[in-house]
Formats: C-alpha cells, structure tokens, sequence
C-alpha cells in the first residue's frame, strides 16, 4: 500500500474540510479596494461630512496615505468635497448607488405602492424604514391631505425611544441588533427605564407601536412592523397625522389599515422570495 510521507499528509489534511471535501477557494481581492472601502466605511458611520484628517484618522490611514484614495474617490463620484470647508461627504455616485440597492430589495418594491395608497385611503402621511447602523432610516416619506409640521423627510433616522418608529425596532429587534445608538439613547432613569421596557411589553402584545404627542406635540402616530418569512424583521410602516384626526385605537379604522398593508407587503415578499 502506497504511504502519503508524513509532511504531505499534514498539507492534504490542512486542505481539507473536517468532512474530508474540499474547502471553499477564498478569492483574492484587491488590497486598494479594500482600503478605499475603509474610507468610504468610516464616512457611512460618522453620517456627516468629515475633514480630511478626521476621515483619514477614522478610516485607520496615515493622512498622507489617505489622500489619494480621497481624489480617486471624488473623482469616480463617490465622494464629493465641499470648496469651502474641504470636508467630503457622499458623492453623487455613492447615492445612486444606494438607491439601486434600495429599489432591488423585494420588501421595498412592495411597500412603496401600497404605501402610497395608504396615504392617499387614509390621509395620513406615512413613512417606510428600514434597519440601518444608527437606527431605523426613513427611506420612503408619503405626505397626504392633513397638513403636517414635523422635521422629517427621506434619510431621517428615527430616535428608538421617543417614536414608535424607533420602539417598534426595538420591540421586534432581538437585543444584539440594536444600533449602538440606543446606550446613548436610553434614559438613565431606572423608572424610565422600567416605563420603556412597559411600552415594548405593549407594542409586542399589540404587533404595533404608537406614540402619542410624541416626539412633537399634537402630532401621533402608529408604526408597524413587517417581517419576512423567517420573522426577520425587513422594514416598518409608520402612520403620522395630527393628534386630533389620527385615531391611534389598537383595534381603530388606521391600526386596521395598517396591519392589512403590512400583511399584503409580507405576502408578497415571501412569494418572491420563496
């Protein structure tokens, strides 16, 4: 019987999967990719226009070094530098980039639609987010009939404590998937602590968040979730109106519509994604 030496038993060994297969080949990539995308990385998480030094020093490069990775990246439209301030921010190229990602999830093509219907049946504004790093993102806003006052538009990040945006994320979030964010966010209080813990026990016994002249007064709102198959959570639709015209009701004409939008976005996406 023919005998593997010893050395190369311990390279066939080392090249096979504990199954005894062979193991996945891992691709070489390209070493100034990667670095540009620690550039592009370090923005994303700042979410503000940053200097070049502090954008060098987040992204883990020598100002030096980082400098040509910046006009590459102005240049391609992925960043872009204000004349005045010399701070970057995302360029043109990075959006779009972003919106065609938005616009080929199966969950936001579906909502978009219905959302835009809701508003209209309804005459509320309502509002699609999605999980992102720093908290739920508004990535759709659909203004309808009543007149309006707050300070949100596409590319809000909605707070975890104070919305029933941010409390439905919570509520349905296992703890881990929580922005960071929210060890900023969350009252110190033990009282309030404990009030905030009530209002998730609430939101998941009812499927929904609301919230009541809060975060702005005579304005509420209802939110609610909507889950793929797993029962990931994919994004939140979120109904916003005057506090005297919105029926904020768990069981009321804007929490019924809104349950039977999510439930017909749901449906959608497991089928394409079935």
């Amino acid at each position: 019987m023919n005998r593997i030496p010893k050395g190369d038993m311990a390279r066939a060994s080392d090249s096979l999967d504990d199954d005894g297969a062979q193991p996945a080949r891992v691709s070489r990539g390209v070493q100034s990719v990667d670095v540009a995308a620690r550039v592009l990385q370090a923005l994303a998480q700042a979410r503000r226009p940053l200097a070049p030094g502090d954008l060098a020093a987040l992204a883990g490069l020598p100002p030096a070094q980082a400098h040509p990775y910046l006009v590459s990246l102005t240049r391609l439209g992925l960043l872009k530098r204000d004349p005045m301030s010399g701070s970057y921010a995302p360029g043109p190229m990075l959006l779009r980039l972003a919106l065609l990602h938005l616009e080929n999830d199966p969950a936001y093509r579906a909502a978009v639609p219905r959302v835009v219907a809701l508003a209209r049946e309804t005459g509320f504004c309502v509002a699609i987010s999605t999980p992102a790093p720093q908290g739920p993102l508004v990535v759709h806003f659909e203004r309808a009939a009543f007149p309006l006052h707050v300070n949100l538009h596409v590319g809000s990040v909605m707070s975890l404590t104070t919305t029933s945006t941010g409390r439905a994320f919570c509520a349905f979030t296992p703890l881990a998937g929580w922005p960071l964010a929210w060890h900023e966010q969350m009252p110190g209080n033990a009282d309030e602590q404990h009030h905030f813990a009530e209002l998730l026990d609430e939101t998941r016994a009812h499927g929904m968040a609301r919230s009541v002249n809060t975060p702005s007064p005579s304005v509420s709102s209802l939110c609610v979730p909507v889950f793929d198959a797993s029962g990931r959570l994919r994004l939140a639709l979120t109904a916003i109106g005057p506090t005297a015209a919105l029926d904020v009701d768990w069981q009321g004409a804007a929490a019924t519509a809104l349950r039977e939008t999510a439930n017909a976005i749901a449906r959608q996406v497991n089928e394409e994604l079935a």
